[in-house]
């Protein structure tokens, strides 16, 4: 009877050091050492790839934001604000019915098919929008110029990047809404643009929020 009870408590004894081992390795040491090499040998990207701005922080290199103008009384949508860039559409994003205390950014697609009407009045009131909003005087832009990023969410409805087709289609509004140059606003356009990565992976792109900072400045400078 001694014995069975001493065995009992030798194996909660070693279950209980194990437990605790296990702990303060798999609890504290790994996570302490993952984050500390994160730290050192990936700042930027652990500290959630930050754009800063006139020595503040505006936003994150990963994630897409709006560019639109104050709310008028009795809007619903705000409407773009066409001195800057403009990125991909956000239809894709959800919305906060849970916590309305906070204005939440809820990733999302719009998990609707290629024939569903819904998509297809956004896709085309979308288009009609482009060609209305990039068409100045002396540039004129047709419907089949517009490129598919330009009309459409990304899956996460949070995509940072458009194509250079969907900026270089904007350079001539964009230019004009600033009193600049064309050939200056696309030569920013040019400096901004990324290649595939490797070579070849992916599509070359361009990061909206660090070319509106980039068209800020130069603007300033004017």
């Amino acid at each position: 009877m001694n014995n069975s009870v001493s065995n009992t408590g030798r194996l909660l004894w070693a279950g209980l050091r194990a437990l605790l081992v296990l702990t303060l390795v798999t609890g504290v040491i790994y996570p302490l050492a993952v984050t500390g090499v994160a730290q050192a040998l990936f700042n930027g990207k652990a500290n959630g790839s930050e754009v800063k701005a006139d020595g503040k922080v505006v936003g994150s290199s990963l994630i897409g934001q709006a560019y639109n103008l104050p709310l008028k009384k009795g809007q619903e949508t705000p409407e773009p604000d066409l001195k800057w860039f403009q990125g991909r559409p956000q239809n894709g994003l959800g919305t906060n019915s849970v916590n309305t205390q906070y204005k939440l950014i809820l990733s999302g697609a719009t998990n609707r098919s290629a024939d569903n009407k819904e998509l297809i009045d956004w896709v085309t009131a979308a288009k009609a929008a482009v060609v209305k909003d990039n068409s100045v005087p002396g540039y004129t832009v047709k419907p089949s110029e517009v490129p598919a990023d330009a009309v459409t969410s990304s899956g996460s409805g949070l995509d940072p990047d458009i194509s250079p087709a969907y900026a270089d289609l904007q350079v001539h509004r964009v230019a004009e809404k600033n009193g600049l140059p064309v050939a200056q606003v696309r030569k920013l356009v040019d400096e901004h643009t990324e290649g595939r990565a490797l070579g070849f992976v992916g599509e070359p792109r361009v990061n909206v929020l660090e070319l509106n900072i980039a068209l800020k400045a130069l603007t300033a400078e004017s």
